[in-house]
């Protein structure tokens, strides 16, 4: 602006003694450079908007880095917990199959020990006649019945000489497992009793009681293994509406189970 003015001012000192075709020419430098200085005023105008602009999405790249850090860092504790929790799970489900192995190892154990049990009972038992006594395995257990016949005059918790035998036989096996656990069970027909007995109830637990006296008394069974209970009618085996169904009911389960109480630790176990 100021190199304009001196010359408009220098054209109006030597106007009037310069020729008019330099004048001309010295007017028409004149708007060139006017024109210039416009046109370099208008690019410093751009220049400045352009810088503002930039400031403008410096700032706002500068939000968004800060935003894209912020939801890192969160995403990355959000992955730290995730992957914890995945360890966890991970440390839980090794322990869960381990325990998994252990179990099945037992279940194994005892279905070893059930059948060698039925074994040697089958043999030990093995001169009667399978109307009276039979043995049987079911659910890890070994469920030897004998029947009223054999074990009791009818009506009566009076053990027999008949049965008495089968009991020395039955102890002499359990006296060489000692890790077995035995619940006597005796059981009646639906026909109520009558005499000695008030019910059916009655008899049926007389009956379990005289035969663990019999292994405890007579043939030294352990009686920290032994359990007696009596079910009267309701747990027949057959039709109670036949003579040959009510034979059968009446009868007296001597059920032996491996002991489990290492298996019952580990179910328990948390």
């Amino acid at each position: 602006m100021k190199t304009l003015v001196m010359l408009l001012a220098t054209a109006a000192i030597f106007a009037g003694c310069v020729p008019t075709s330099q004048l001309k020419q010295s007017q028409a430098e004149s708007a060139a450079l006017r024109d210039e200085n416009r046109k370099l005023a208008n690019k410093g105008n751009d220049l400045e908007s352009n810088i503002a602009q930039l400031k403008t999405n410096i700032a706002a790249l500068n939000e968004q880095i800060a935003t894209l850090n912020s939801e890192n860092s969160v995403m990355g504790k959000q992955a730290t917990s995730t992957q914890n929790k995945l360890n966890q799970s991970q440390g839980n489900l090794q322990v869960e199959q381990e325990r998994l192995l252990r179990l099945q190892k037992l279940l194994a154990q005892q279905r070893e020990q059930s059948d060698a049990l039925k074994n040697k009972m089958t043999e030990a038992l093995n001169g009667f006649s399978s109307n009276d006594l039979t043995v049987t395995e079911k659910n890890g257990k070994v469920y030897v019945s004998l029947s009223e016949n054999l074990l009791f005059p009818s009506g009566s918790a009076v053990v027999s000489v008949s049965g008495s035998d089968a009991l020395a036989k039955l102890a002499a096996v359990l006296n060489l497992n000692t890790d077995i656990a035995v619940n006597i069970e005796g059981h009646t027909d639906s026909i109520p009793i009558r005499g000695h007995y008030q019910d059916n109830w009655d008899l049926s637990t007389s009956r379990a009681n005289a035969i663990v006296r019999i292994l405890v008394n007579n043939y030294k069974v352990n009686p920290l293994v032994i359990i007696a209970s009596g079910h009267s009618k309701f747990d027949p085996i057959d039709t109670n509406a036949t003579p040959d169904g009510r034979a059968k009911n009446r009868r007296t389960e001597i059920i032996l189970s491996p002991k489990l109480d290492e298996m019952y630790k580990l179910l328990s176990a948390s």
